[in-house]
């Protein structure tokens, strides 16, 4: 059986690939947790000095696992699993943030709601130009909470409101125009030119490398830390609503939602 989570080092790159893609590469518990275990295992691998995340077939990541998502709310202890996978995804972003060498997000093809988030909590990203980009979460009934600090953070606050709350999907362009996709390229080009990026970080010494990260998303980003833990609360709170019991059961039965 296929690993859901792929680790390959080639050079001074490793290469952590998303291996669902069955289902789009969607964020089940399972593969939040291998994906965060894969990184702490590359953190004592003084060979690499950078890690490319990529996702297997045509959807880099579709965001978390619907299916999963549903069998919650119909658990009696729905507002604790809530809480729990809130928590689950929370702590691989800040592993991602505080990681100390640079990760570099390999899109090919929609990067959307968590799987969006994913290549946020990377320090930069290249993308193939089918990579789209955005949070569809308010039309599921739902609240990107946890990423929406990172989003603004990254791009800027009314440009994070446009996004967050259009629920607009751009496309690769748009993204790259916001400052979410540093390079677009040909698809088949975006894995050699992250390994190329690795190479050239690679001629930094590796403790500049770390201080500047920690610079960057630790002192700089010190507010938008603290600010993740509150918009995990508010993710997890929205998925308890009427709304999202609305929102998921029209998705997943490719519908129109109803709200009142």
């Amino acid at each position: 059986m296929e690993p859901i989570v792929k680790i390959q080092v080639h050079e001074h790159t490793a290469t952590v690939t998303l291996n669902r893609p069955e289902r789009r590469n969607a964020l089940s518990r399972e593969l939040l947790k291998e994906l965060h275990q894969a990184l702490d295992d590359l953190h004592q691998e003084r060979k690499v000095r950078g890690v490319v995340l990529a996702g297997s077939g045509s959807v880099f990541c579709a965001g978390m696992d619907l299916s999963e998502m549903r069998a919650a709310a119909e658990q009696d202890d729905s507002q604790e699993q809530w809480r729990a996978d809130a928590v689950l995804y929370y702590d691989l972003v800040e592993a991602m943030l505080r990681f100390p060498k640079p990760l570099i997000a390999a899109v090919g093809g929609p990067a959307v709601a968590g799987g969006a988030g994913l290549v946020m909590a990377c320090d930069f990203a290249v993308a193939g130009r089918r990579a789209s980009f955005g949070f569809p979460e308010p039309r599921r009934g739902i609240v990107a909470g946890l990423v929406a600090p990172l989003l603004a953070f990254r791009i800027g606050a009314a440009r994070a409101a446009y996004l967050l709350l259009t629920a607009q999907v751009i496309e690769a362009e748009q993204a790259q125009q916001y400052g979410l996709y540093q390079e677009v390229l040909d698809d088949e080009l975006i894995w050699a030119r992250a390994h190329q990026l690795v190479g050239e970080v690679a001629k930094g010494a590796p403790q500049a490398i770390q201080m500047t990260k920690r610079l960057l998303n630790e002192t700089i980003g010190e507010q938008m830390l603290s600010q993740l833990a509150a918009g995990a609360a508010v993710s997890a709170a929205s998925r308890t609503t009427e709304a999202a019991a609305e929102g998921l059961s029209a998705f997943l039965e490719k519908r129109d939602p109803e709200w009142w």
